[in-house]
């Protein structure tokens, strides 16, 4: 695992005081892989979801306050990002979700097997160049090694405004014995955020793709 490729790319910019405020006092929000183990929110029975790459957190933090009853574990390596949705978290006393700066592959090897209901990745980066697509997240291997950590009969619901990266995506995750799905109309209950706005404007149309994990 620890030769693994980076596949995120590395974001500049500033981090604004509101992030950190909340990055020097992350309260229990925030967490490490060591705490995984041991943390009530991931061990207990509430129904868990993983958050991959949750971005300016705007979308996660309007789910968390749709769904109060399920807990999130969102997971993402920009430290600006994790400043929003700590700050949203303080905000709006989200008790619910819990943050690891990580790369979500290490992530799985802590989690339960068969633990999460659900799973969401919306826009990862879609690396368009060619020689870059073996820095994609979602790969056939990547399916499978989420796969043991989702309960039979739960979801990955994924979106990108790549047309090219949406169909790369369903040929890899169809290529897994373990979930059955394909493309689907947007959800009306999926928020628009700040980076999908950005992409209607430059012409590109977000693509919804919805798969259940199904015994193999």
């Amino acid at each position: 695992m620890d030769t693994l490729l980076p596949t995120t790319k590395h974001r500049r910019g500033r981090r604004t005081a509101r992030q950190d405020r909340a990055l020097a006092d992350p309260g229990p929000a925030l967490v490490s892989l060591d705490q995984l183990a041991h943390e009530p929110l991931i061990t207990g029975s509430q129904p868990l979801i993983l958050d991959i790459g949750f971005g300016s957190a705007e979308a996660v933090t309007a789910l968390a306050q749709a769904q109060p009853g399920i807990a999130i574990l969102a997971v993402d390596m920009h430290t600006p990002g994790i400043g929003d949705l700590l700050a949203s978290i303080q905000e709006r006393s989200l008790t619910g979700i819990r943050i690891i700066e990580a790369d979500v592959r290490h992530v799985l090897t802590m989690l339960p097997e068969g633990r999460l209901i659900g799973v969401r990745t919306f826009f990862p980066d879609p690396w368009p160049k060619k020689r870059h697509h073996r820095r994609r997240l979602v790969t056939t291997d990547f399916a499978d090694h989420l796969a043991a950590c989702v309960a039979i009969g739960g979801h990955w619901h994924l979106a990108t405004d790549w047309e090219e990266y949406a169909d790369a995506m369903l040929e890899a995750i169809v290529a897994s014995p373990h979930w059955t799905g394909g493309k689907v109309p947007r959800p009306e209950w999926r928020p628009v955020t700040r980076y999908e706005r950005r992409g209607q404007a430059a012409g590109r149309t977000p693509v919804d793709l919805w798969f259940e994990r199904i015994a193999a």
